[in-house]
């Protein structure tokens, strides 16, 4: 069995696996439940030094195909309860799990000294570690926080100096994809002093409108804001900027990873790509605190398979596969093949390819037992190995890309800039 503790920016935890700051840990109740299932470590849900106040409605899922919550919309804001309480129960939580790590993360309003106390008060019920939420993209950005401030690196920069001073545990700054480079504000946070970032918060979204009410999805008494989106759809967009930001030498500092995260195999996906802990919300809300003992099982047997001693080890490992288009080989070539004995003749990758790429695939008539049948076939001299037959197909293995050794040598279009520029054409 593996070595499934991480350390994060200095912050200890017996696996990679922490629950965002969400509703899944807005209570005392709640972490200790999640530990209890084997939960890693949690980031509470964002504090502050007075109550807000929450709408009815407001959560909103997108189903596809039968499927819920393939993507998710919240306008929840942060939380609502007294700071007295949650710190009271982060003291407890403390107490009873010291191995788990308990991350508290805060939004303030932009008033030095207000963070100076919150931050002082929170470190003094025993947290391990401070998020500085700087993504909520509604409700607190219209009142200059949460994106509010992730959108502007200077305030960035500012915010996370005002914590680091107070804070004598590791800061985390966590950023919002509502913009145009997460790049430049993770630099910004790193300028900042932050001690680690952590990405990404939910994106700007409206789910939909209904047909009959003409109300927004959801509604509040007629009237609809936009929100946060979450869940499966976003992990794509996450895992992209994690990629950017761990392979920025300029970022630096260790990632915390999330969106989208639903099983193990995400996971690991995350933290090849250089995130050390990876943070899960949505999922939980689907379906339970429970689905981390899967987590758990999946990322031991796969270290194992891999013959890798340590979670930690996985870190970055693919980062290095990752970066311009300008660096592609531009010769490497694929085509694709169809299995006739799989194939159930639907024609969506011929019409795919008629209508939508490059008219690679020919319907070839024969005849069997009297009775007129054909079958598809690819003309390789026409694929461009876009994959689009493949992505189309509904039966897993009937078509394949296959590498076309075409005897040519790897070319970039950077090495074909660089040879115009030295006139060697």
């Amino acid at each position: 069995m593996a070595d499934l503790r991480v350390n994060f920016a200095g912050i200890s935890s017996p696996n990679p696996f922490w629950l965002a700051s969400a509703p899944p840990t807005n209570s005392g109740y709640q972490v200790m439940r999640a530990f209890e299932a084997g939960w890693g470590g949690v980031v509470w849900k964002t504090l502050t030094d007075k109550p807000i106040v929450n709408t009815t409605s407001r959560f909103a899922g997108l189903r596809l195909h039968g499927q819920r919550m393939v993507g998710f919309n919240n306008i929840e804001l942060i939380s609502d309860r007294p700071l007295a309480d949650n710190l009271r129960e982060i003291a407890e939580v403390k107490r009873r799990f010291p191995d788990r790590a308990v991350i508290a993360s805060i939004m303030i309003e932009p008033k030095r000294d207000l963070w100076h106390e919150v931050i002082k008060r929170t470190q003094d019920a025993g947290v391990d570690g401070f998020e500085l939420n700087f993504g909520c993209p509604h409700g607190m950005a219209e009142r200059g926080m949460g994106a509010a401030v992730g959108q502007h690196p200077d305030l960035v920069k500012m915010q996370t100096e005002w914590a680091k001073e107070a804070a004598t545990v590791p800061v985390i700054a966590k950023l919002t994809p509502n913009i145009t480079d997460i790049r430049v504000t993770a630099q910004a946070a790193r300028a900042g002093g932050a001690d680690a970032v952590s990405m990404i918060n939910t994106i700007n979204s409206l789910m939909g409108v209904d047909l009959n009410t003409w109300n927004t999805i959801p509604h509040i008494d007629g009237r609809g804001a936009h929100g946060g989106y979450c869940g499966p759809a976003v992990k794509p967009i996450a895992l992209h900027m994690v990629a950017e930001c761990a392979k920025d030498p300029l970022v630096g500092i260790p990632i915390s990873g999330m969106g989208g995260i639903s099983d193990w195999r995400d996971a690991v996906e995350f933290m090849l790509m250089g995130s050390t802990s990876v943070q899960v919300c949505t999922a939980v809300m689907h379906h339970g605190f429970r689905i981390v003992e899967d987590m758990l099982d999946g990322l031991n047997n796969y270290l194992d398979d891999k013959g890798i001693l340590r979670a930690m080890d996985l870190v970055g490992q693919a980062t290095g596969k990752y970066g311009d288009w300008n660096r592609l080989n531009l010769r490497y070539q694929t085509v694709a093949k169809i299995d006739e004995d799989t194939c159930i003749r639907c024609n969506k990758c011929y019409v795919a390819c008629e209508d939508s790429a490059h008219q690679a695939i020919q319907m070839i008539a024969n005849k069997e037992d009297g009775k007129s049948r054909y079958h598809l076939e690819v003309v390789r001299d026409e694929c461009v190995g876009c994959n689009l037959c493949y992505e189309v197909c509904p039966v897993d293995g009937c078509i394949t890309m296959e590498v076309v050794d075409n005897g040519l040598d790897a070319v970039t279009w950077s090495d074909l800039q660089d040879t115009v520029a030295h006139g060697n054409r």
